[in-house]
């Protein structure tokens, strides 16, 4: 059991969207709450937020993910300023939402730098504070395109199965060495954040465009209960089985359930750095 009141949660990305929800929800629940994103007044907006909300501290910190170097100063000052970090979220991300031959390097370069690489060093500059204290619990939010890959989101699938890896490793590494500090990976099919904008379903009762108050509560309750995952909605949870299917049934099946064509109207927002 992790619990939430008293505790430093660090959330990425918190600024707007998904991340934005879930610092509030914590700070309703009584935590301490940081909050980095690229948006400094985004950020600072939403710990003034934070603080008139529950009885923690809440301060905000201008900090790019992607950058390794500018990672680890920013967290050198948050453990100066609040101390080790209880629960950390690595929730910041970026799509772009195109064609393989429409991306160009660098897109796909920033990509992997945020939804990819950014956990590590964000996850290294906090985690030697929970093992030395025995407990902790690291959040990685991922999605469901970390489980099924669909057209123009090449760059997006493929970091997000990076970042479903990175979890599954770094927990069975965590259950051997430090089994007090526990990880959530968390795949979700399309929330309504805006960051996905134009995305459609083709069965809203089976694949509905999440809410993203749901994930949030969501996230709380796995955090609270030491859940290793979280699937949004229960469709997810066949994927799995999905992939024991020949590979032409496995696509026909991706096909008829329109996640193949989900994409197809996209146009998202420049910018968004919500997890999903």
């Amino acid at each position: 059991m992790t619990t939430i009141n008293n505790k430093h949660v660090l959330i990425t990305g918190a600024a707007s969207g998904l991340g934005r929800l879930l610092a509030l929800r914590c700070a309703g629940l009584g935590a301490t709450v940081t909050i980095w994103d690229l948006d400094e007044a985004g950020g600072e907006a939403v710990a003034a937020e934070a603080t008139a909300m529950g009885p923690g501290r809440a301060r905000a910190f201008a900090c790019d993910v992607s950058d390794r170097t500018q990672v680890y100063a920013r967290a050198a000052e948050v453990l100066a300023d609040a101390g080790a970090v209880d629960v950390l979220v690595n929730n910041a991300g970026v799509v772009s939402g195109r064609e393989l031959l429409e991306l160009d390097d660098a897109r796909i370069e920033r990509t992997f730098a945020v939804n990819a690489l950014a956990p590590f060093w964000v996850t290294k500059a906090f985690l030697p504070a929970m093992v030395a204290g025995g407990s902790g619990h690291i959040v990685t939010v991922a999605s469901a395109g970390g489980l099924i890959g669909s057209p123009r989101m090449t760059d997006y699938a493929a970091s997000k199965f990076a970042a479903v890896g990175f979890n599954e490793a770094l927990r069975l590494e965590l259950k051997r060495s430090t089994p007090g500090v526990k990880t959530t990976i968390v795949c979700p099919f399309y929330i309504d954040t805006g960051m996905f904008e134009g995305v459609k379903t083709r069965f809203p009762l089976l694949l509905p465009i999440l809410r993203e108050q749901d994930v949030v509560e969501r996230i709380v309750k796995a955090i609270q209960h030491d859940r290793p995952q979280v699937l949004m909605p229960w469709m997810v949870h066949t994927l799995p089985a999905m992939r024991l299917l020949p590979v032409g049934v496995f696509d026909t099946l991706a096909d008829f359930f329109g996640i193949t064509t989900a994409m197809d109207e996209f146009t998202g927002r420049e910018g968004a750095a919500s997890g999903r």
